[in-house]
């Protein structure tokens, strides 16, 4: 799976979260100042020519939709980050975490009893 540069992803996140939606609707989602129209037809032809979205014909447009699932995005991404800036160690990046953001114990206690969990599940 490719990674996705940070416009790509905005645009994901909006769809993800609409589901399906055509270009003025993925635009009315974005913050001030709204990007043309042009750029966020482009950014989404580009996600489609990278296999993230499909669209199905709706009158004279398009209505896009994500074929990638936000939870198989997510763990590749986290995979990549683990990969890149932690030699591969999950145990390396849960310890930068703890230190950087100064997580109590109680935090890390309730973390680890949810991987607990998922792992039984």
């Amino acid at each position: 799976m490719k990674q996705l540069t940070k416009a790509e992803e905005e645009i994901m996140h909006i769809l993800w979260q609409l589901e399906k939606a055509n270009v003025k609707q993925i635009i009315e989602e974005l913050p001030k100042p709204k990007p043309a129209y042009n750029t966020v037809s482009t950014i989404v032809r580009i996600l489609e020519s990278k296999g993230f979205v499909d669209y199905e014909k709706q009158g004279k447009g398009h209505v896009y939709f994500p074929v990638v699932k936000k939870p198989d995005y997510s763990n590749q991404s986290i995979n990549t980050l683990v990969e890149n800036y932690f030699q591969g160690s999950f145990k390396s990046m849960v310890s930068f975490f703890m230190k950087k953001n100064d997580i109590s114990l109680n935090e890390l206690e309730s973390v680890l009893k949810e991987i607990n969990k998922d792992n039984k599940s």
